[in-house]
This record gives structure tokens, sequence and C-alpha cells, in this order.
């Protein structure tokens, strides 16, 4: 594997995926694009995986995006744009479509192409000093429809046409304020944040943090609760980490799930 994507397994429940470019802030690169979409490609079907916890190495960024240097040779031109285009919009689509929680451990920078992997997390949380935007007005380009989809599905229309539109790089406090992120701490205790929201997600049931997921995002894409979706939520009924959870429940005991 490129170490420009470090994939560090926690535990047999908890992976860290990391963007490992930090003499660069973790700038994106085509070679990154398309080793990132294959290890969530890959962590997609691990059936006992919990969490996923996606960061930048260095702790000072996130990323910035795309690295503007390989424009020359990979994104000069409509046709070259469109090519770069499949791999990194379908690097975002795995993220996104990932059965798996994930958690977006943002420290520093989270701009442009950085902020659509974070917003194709499930969970956002950075540090105080962490900065946010897209300002990609400034290079005369638009951002992708496919890529918009992503911060639309975040925010809402108004939002991310004032964060196109103005091209302002942003507080963290206003990103929390336009629903970027999901909490926002001490630039010291973000790690440890982050970290503690993917134990309390490896503690649930597995099966129905998944099940969770691929509720809400049906509903989203549908618009409605199909009945194929409503019939689909009483099948954790009939699993084995119900009745465990049940009977801990009335025992007061911590359950121990078995992803059964």
């Amino acid at each position: 594997m490129s170490k420009l994507i470090k994939l560090n397994q926690k535990n047999i429940y908890l992976a860290e995926v990391v963007l490992n470019r930090p003499d660069k802030l973790n700038a994106m690169t085509k070679p990154m694009w398309i080793q990132l979409g294959k290890v969530f490609k890959t962590l997609s079907k691990n059936k006992k995986l919990r969490c996923i916890i996606i960061r930048g190495e260095g702790g000072k960024s996130f990323s910035p995006g795309n690295d503007i240097g390989e424009f020359k040779e990979e994104r000069s031109s409509s046709k070259l744009a469109k090519d770069y285009g499949k791999y990194l919009h379908g690097t975002l689509g795995e993220i996104f479509n990932c059965p798996i929680p994930t958690v977006a451990l943002i420290e520093g920078i989270c701009v442009g192409g950085g902020l659509e992997i974070a917003g194709c997390c499930d969970i956002r949380i950075c540090g105080k000093s962490s900065r946010f935007g897209v300002p990609i007005k400034r290079l005369g380009l638009t951002m992708a429809a496919k890529e918009l989809e992503v911060l639309l599905k975040v925010t809402n229309y108004s939002t991310a046409m004032e964060i196109l539109f103005e091209g302002r790089v942003f507080s963290a406090e206003e990103a929390f304020e336009k629903k970027l992120v999901n909490r926002v701490v001490n630039d010291k205790d973000v790690e440890k944040e982050a970290y503690k929201s993917a134990e309390l997600i490896c503690e649930g049931a597995p099966k129905v943090a998944r099940w969770h997921k691929q509720f809400a995002r049906n509903i989203l894409k549908n618009g409605k609760v199909t009945e194929k979706i409503n019939n689909l939520g009483y099948k954790c009924y009939d699993t084995e980490d119900f009745k465990i959870g049940y009977k801990s429940f009335l025992n007061k005991t911590k359950p121990k799930f078995k992803n059964k």
C-alpha cells in the first residue's frame, strides 16, 4: 500500500485511515484519491469492523484539498478534469456509501476537497483552531456537481451557496453554526474526542449502527420512508444482539454484542 494513505488497524472493530502527506499539509493528489478509494472499498467489506476514523497526518491539517501543482499535468483541460473526476468522485462515493460508521478527526485545515472528504463521513469533530471553506472561485473553477451534492447533504442550499459564492475560509465556530461539524473541542482534545465517539459506536450493536445508516441514507435519497426500509426496521428483533441487549438492560449490565 502506498504510504500516502496509511491504514492503522487499531483492533478488530476500529480502523484509522490517514491522509499521509504532512509536508504538503496532506494536499490530495491523484494517486492519493485512487488509494483512498481502494482502502474504503476494502474496509466496506469487513463484516467485523464497527467504526472507521479518517484523519490527516501531522496534527496541522486534515487536508487543504487538491494539490494545485498537479493541475498542469492532470487537470489543465475539461477532458483531463473529467478523467480526474472519475477517481475523485468514485472515492467520495466509496466513503459516503461505506456501510460502516465513519468519524472525521479534523485537526487544522479542512478546505476544498478536504472538506468534501470530511463531509462524506457520518460524524465530524474538530479543534477550535480548525479552518474550513471552499475558495475554489479564486481559481476560476466550479465545484463539480457530484462534489456539490456532498455539501448540500451536509448543510443546505443557501449555506452551500454562501460558501461557494464568497469563497471565505472561516472558523470552526462558524463551521459548527453552518452544521459542517458536529462538535468543536480544544485542539489538544480532538483526537481524544474522536476516539471517544468511535468507542461509543463500537460498544453498540454493529448491525443496528449499519441499519441506522442505511435507513437514513435511503430516506434522504427517496425523500420518504419506503415500505421496504420500514419492514427492514423490524429485523433487529430477530438478532442475537437484541436478546443480549434486552437481557443486559434488565440485569443492569454492560452488553457485549456479537454482531449476530
